[in-house]
């Protein structure tokens, strides 16, 4: 099985690679992350497909291209410290755990952060911190923030969580409605002032930020 899985993970690097993901930085975390860890069992053998997964909850692991292309829209430094909004699988999370030097991330679903944490555990993944709490809040006690990923999406990124964001940092977020046109987006805080400039990537299909009753 462990052969047959490392070549279905050197055939998706490939694919990653001909999808023009270019940072060899980022196909090298994935490459060493084990995505069948972060699928329940009976999924196993879908680990290393260029698709989505349901995880349980009515959430999904996101397909490895788009967890590549965010990842690599970062522009991520190994000094960052980097707030995520949406732990699911916690697959996302240990790539960029690869990257950068702290991540903060936060999961609305317990049962869900509770799973990440024991494959975080696994990994000897020592650099991440989790809580489960409201994502639209952000950990302003933790910001500023170098950057910012969301893994779910929201009709629109607000100013509370821009702010918790350095100048000179990005913000990578889904935005749109729920079964409607969703945007990836690059936002960008410029170096000297609160400015912020926003670029389309493509668009997506991701979950909702699940919001505290």
């Amino acid at each position: 099985m462990d052969d047959v899985q490392d070549i279905e993970k050197a055939q998706l690097i490939m694919t990653l690679r001909s999808m023009g993901i270019l940072s060899s930085k980022v196909l090298t975390a994935i490459e060493k992350t084990p995505r069948e860890l972060f699928i329940p069992k009976h999924l196993s053998h879908y680990a290393y497909e260029n698709s989505p997964l349901p995880i349980g909850y009515d959430q999904t692991i996101s397909q490895p291209y788009i967890v590549a292309l965010m990842t690599e829209k970062l522009d991520l430094k190994s000094s960052d410290v980097v707030l995520e909004i949406g732990t699911g699988s916690g697959y996302q999370t240990s790539i960029l755990s690869k990257l950068v030097r702290k991540i903060y991330t936060i999961e609305r679903i317990k049962p869900l952060l509770v799973n990440a944490k024991i494959c975080f555990d696994k990994l000897k993944l020592t650099n991440i911190v989790s809580k489960c709490a409201d994502g639209h809040l952000g950990w302003k006690n933790m910001c500023p923030f170098d950057k910012i990923i969301l893994t779910c999406s929201t009709p629109m990124i607000k100013d509370n969580l821009l702010r918790q964001i350095r100048f000179g940092g990005k913000c990578v977020a889904p935005i749109g409605k729920l079964n409607g046109n969703q945007m990836l987006k690059c936002i960008t805080i410029s170096q000297n002032e609160y400015k912020i400039h926003f670029e389309d990537i493509c668009e997506v299909n991701f979950v909702p930020m699940i919001k505290d009753n």
